[in-house]
């Protein structure tokens, strides 16, 4: 972490938005695959 100590605010940036990142990335799958699932005719 010595590497990230202080560098003029960028890694304080990138570890708040790296996880946003991902949980926005995981909540747009999870609604691509929820809205797929709306669209096909049910089983029977």
């Amino acid at each position: 972490m010595e590497v990230l100590a202080h560098q003029g605010g960028w890694d304080e940036i990138l570890l708040v938005a790296a996880p946003l990142a991902l949980l926005a990335g995981l909540l747009y799958l999870a609604n691509r695959r929820a809205s797929r699932g709306k669209r096909r005719p049910p089983a029977r």
